[in-house]
């Protein structure tokens, strides 16, 4: 969760020109688009419709892939960890290539190596294939979440036109989503594989669109500098090791010698990236990149956006699915309401951002994840879907196009050209390693002892435990954001109330 000093101050008001934006692709006095700018979005947003689709299609089908493959609880959980560690691992690393060697070119290969490990998990019939498949389409996403946003930062201006952008990205999101619990609960009635071959082909489309759509990187679109080899190599072991250790946790225990074993070697790690970033002429992540609160901020909140909303998504899928006898059909139709809104607030998201601000949508999504989580302890072993269900899918409905545009938008905007790939790094490591953190703490909370009642009563003490940490982790970011936003208020009216010196 982030500190009201290290949210940042980002105003992104009617002229629209946040400090560090580059006036890229059109004319920031040009709303209307043509089939250039249309053309790069739809193929740079195919890739995170692609990332939505297939992880709540993967989710979906974890149990027919446990049955199918005789894998043990234990073993099935990696088939979705490992995509997490290949993807929380490798961002870093991700983000500061395509800054060096060209967005587009690193956002094709990442497309390229997504399709691949999907091919395989799709065909293979050993389970720990399928998890290695998974861990590979991981490593792809890694590369191609950084390059994906930054192009969309770098050829759109800031202002009006860039949060229309980032708000049509989020909503491409939103229909991948949509679409995947629908689609991956149909899939997943005829045979789990094709939950894992469908990405194929919606990643060879997205292929052939970057290839004739994105435009080649030119030199001066490239950061100077040679390749930082031990700093990649310290930074992406210690990344790994940390998100190994949080997925293991609650099975090994946090105090476990195993546990404490790793996280001793993902410190040590990365401790020593930070020795040699700081002495490397020219470092894979410079480390004044950090100082930057807004991009610190927008992490962080990342992390708080992410990591709550998939914990619900865990302890609703297994409110339903375990507790209440639901299918997979009728979870997704279920869930299905917060995609739907998502894909209908998030193309006007960059409208709100630049009437009321980043730090004010930001407040406002977490007012309604807080009363969403809220409103979601009232489950029990009979709760009516549209009276005590339905409200809580809604709000994060509205919360998540609120919040998420917002973060992507603060993240950027200080922030130069040439290190656009590596802000977008350093955001999408705090949207994984917040889901992964927060995941394992509710996860742990949930498995805690629980006295009185018969077993129903006693899980859904569990899950009510997990769902107060989500409370206090979003009300917590409510009052910091909120500081943060009154603060900048206040710099601004200063600011603009100053008489001006005379000449």
């Amino acid at each position: 969760m982030a500190t009201s000093s290290e949210l940042g101050e980002v105003q992104v008001g009617p002229a629209g020109d946040p400090a560090g934006g580059k006036k890229a692709g059109a004319d920031s006095t040009r709303e209307s688009w043509g089939l250039r700018e249309w053309g790069l979005l739809v193929s740079v947003c195919a890739a995170f419709f692609l990332d939505a689709l297939d992880n709540i299609m993967v989710g979906i089908a974890v149990p027919p892939i446990q049955a199918d493959l005789g894998m043990s609880t234990a073993a099935v959980q990696w088939v979705v960890s490992s995509y997490v560690l290949g993807f929380g691992g490798f961002l870093l690393l991700g983000g500061r290539v395509a800054d060096l060697i060209g967005r587009r070119r690193v956002f094709l290969v990442g497309v390229a190596i997504f399709a691949l490990g999907s091919l395989v998990g799709g065909v293979t019939d050993e389970g720990l294939v399928v998890i290695a498949a998974r861990f590979v389409m991981g490593i792809g996403a890694a590369f191609t979440a950084p390059a994906a946003l930054s192009i969309i930062i770098t050829n759109f201006p800031a202002g009006p036109q860039r949060n229309r952008a980032v708000g049509i990205y989020t909503a491409c999101g939103a229909v991948g989503y949509s679409t995947g619990v629908i689609v991956g609960g149909a899939l997943t009635e005829i045979n789990w594989r094709w939950t894992f071959l469908l990405p194929v082909v919606v990643a060879v489309a997205a292929l052939i669109g970057g290839l004739t759509l994105v435009p080649r990187d030119t030199v001066a679109d490239r950061a100077r500098g040679s390749f930082d080899v031990a700093g990649a190599v310290t930074v992406t072991a210690g990344m790994l090791l940390l998100v190994y250790a949080i997925v293991e946790a609650p099975d090994a225990g946090w105090l476990s010698g195993r546990t404490l074993l790793v996280f001793a070697a993902a410190v040590a790690l990365l401790v020593a990236f930070t020795v040699i970033e700081s002495r490397t002429a020219q470092p894979l992540l410079r480390l004044g990149l950090l100082r930057n609160r807004s991009l610190v901020g927008a992490g962080l909140v990342a992390a708080a956006i992410l990591g709550t909303y998939m914990s619900f998504q865990f302890i609703g899928g297994l409110y339903l699915q375990t507790l209440r006898g639901w299918s997979p059909m009728e979870m997704a139709l279920a869930f299905l309401p917060i995609g739907l809104l998502i894909a209908t607030i998030a193309p006007r998201s960059g409208k709100l951002i630049s009437r009321f601000g980043v730090q004010w949508m930001i407040v406002a999504g977490f007012v309604a994840y807080t009363a969403s989580y809220l409103l979601f302890l009232r489950i029990d072993e009979t709760s009516g879907y549209l009276w005590v269900i339905l409200p809580s899918i809604l709000l994060i409905g509205i919360a998540f196009p609120f919040s998420f545009p917002a973060a992507n938008v603060q993240a950027t905007a200080h922030v130069a050209d040439e290190e656009q790939g590596l802000a977008a790094g350093v955001l999408q490591t705090g949207y994984q390693v917040g889901a992964a953190v927060v995941l394992a703490v509710v996860t742990a909370t949930m498995a805690g002892d629980h006295t009185g009642g018969g077993e129903g009563a006693r899980t859904l003490d569990g899950y009510r435990n997990g769902l107060w940490i989500l409370v206090a982790i979003s009300a917590v970011t409510v009052v910091l954001t909120a500081v943060a936003a009154v603060r900048a208020s206040a710099r601004r009216r200063a600011s603009t109330d100053a008489p001006t010196p005379p000449r």
